[in-house]
C-alpha cells in the first residue's frame, strides 16, 4: 500500500491518503496519522467509497511539522571508497529540517555561489512508533515503510566546515516520494536496486546490499541518545556515483531533471531551477 501526504483544495492542512494510481482516499490529517500510525494505516487498506483524482490535489511531504530527518552519510561501501574515506566504525549521521522537505515534480532551486547542486538517490524509512534504548530487530520492526528520497546537497555550503548542515538543507532539497509501507518492500538487506537519472543519463545504480549501516542498526544507535517518535525518517545513505568526485565535476544546472527510481518504491522526479524561481509552487 501506497501512502501520500496530500493538500485539498483551498485548505492547507497536510493530510496523509491512500494513493491507488491516479486517485487517492483520504485517511486522517498527517499530525493525527502519526499518532497512531499502526491503526491509521490499517484502517487506510480498508478505506472504500468515492476517491479523490490526483489532479484535484497538491502532494506534500508525509510527515508531521515535528519530525526529525536523520541522514546517513557514507553508507555505501562503494560510495566511501570513491570519496577515499574509512569504512566508519559508526554512521555518520546529520540531520534536515523538515522546512527542506519536498516531494517529486516540486522545482529545486540552486542555491545563491553554488556551482550546481548534487545528487543522492536514496531510501527513506518512516518510524511508525516510539522507540527508546532499542535493540536493532526491535527497530527494524518499528519502521512502518519507506519511500524514494533525494538528498539534494549545495556541495560548497556543506564543505565550509565541518558540519554539513547548511549545505544539507537548501530550500526544497529533500524531495521524497509516497511511503511504500514495510510488508510489501520487505528486508532491504535482500536488496533493491537504486538507480539515479539525469536528464535520463543513468548516474547511480546500485544495491541496498551495499549499505554499512542497517535501518534496524541505525535507529537503535539513535534511541540510545534520543528517544525516536512517530514521523522521524531515517535517510540512509547514497550509492557510489555523486557528481563531486567526478572528473571533472558533474552537478545539476537549470533546467536539469533528475530522477531516482528504486525497486518497489517507484520514481521520484525532481526538476532543477535557477534561484530567481523563489515562490514554493505546492
Amino acid at each position: 500500500m501506497k501512502l501520500a501526504g496530500v493538500r485539498l483544495p483551498g485548505d492547507d492542512i497536510v493530510h496523509l491518503a491512500r494513493l491507488d494510481g491516479d486517485t487517492v482516499q483520504i485517511v486522517t490529517d498527517v499530525t493525527r496519522f502519526w499518532t497512531d500510525a499502526r491503526g491509521w494505516t490499517a484502517r487506510a487498506a480498508e478505506l472504500t467509497g468515492e476517491a479523490l483524482p490526483v489532479g484535484q490535489v497538491t502532494f506534500a511531504p508525509p510527515v508531521p511539522p515535528s519530525a526529525r530527518v536523520i541522514c546517513v552519510g557514507l553508507n555505501y561501501r562503494a560510495h566511501a571508497a570513491e570519496g577515499s574515506f574509512e569504512v566508519p566504525e559508526y554512521p555518520t549521521l546529520f540531520g534536515r529540517w523538515t522546512a527542506s522537505l519536498s516531494v517529486g515534480d516540486v522545482p529545486v532551486p540552486v542555491p545563491t555561489g553554488e556551482a550546481g547542486l548534487d545528487w543522492e538517490g536514496e531510501v527513506a524509512a518512516y518510524v511508525a512508533e516510539p522507540l527508546s534504548d532499542a535493540d536493532p530487530a526491535a527497530a527494524q520492526t518499528a519502521v512502518l515503510g519507506y519511500s524514494t528520497f533525494n538528498d539534494l546537497t549545495a556541495r560548497r555550503a556543506q564543505k565550509l566546515t565541518s558540519q554539513w548542515t547548511l549545505g544539507k538543507n537548501a530550500d526544497r532539497s529533500g524531495p521524497m516520494g509516497p511511503i511504500v509501507t514495510a510488508d510489501e518492500v520487505g528486508d532491504l538487506r535482500d536488496g533493491l536496486r537504486v538507480r539515479t537519472r539525469v536528464n535520463g543519463t543513468v548516474v547511480q545504480d546500485g544495491n541496498t546490499r551495499d549499505m554499512i549501516f542497517g535501518v534496524g542498526d541505525v535507529l537503535a544507535l539513535v534511541s540510545r541518545t534520543f528517544t525516536l517518535n512517530p514521523g522521524d525518517v531515517i535517510a540512509t545513505g547514497t550509492p557510489a556515483g555523486v557528481g563531486y568526485v567526478r572528473t571533472p565535476p558533474w552537478l545539476l544546472q537549470p533546467g536539469d531533471v533528475v530522477e531516482v527510481e528504486i525497486d518497489r518504491l517507484g520514481t521520484l522526479r525532481t526538476p532543477i531551477a535557477g534561484r530567481d524561481r523563489q515562490a514554493d509552487p505546492r
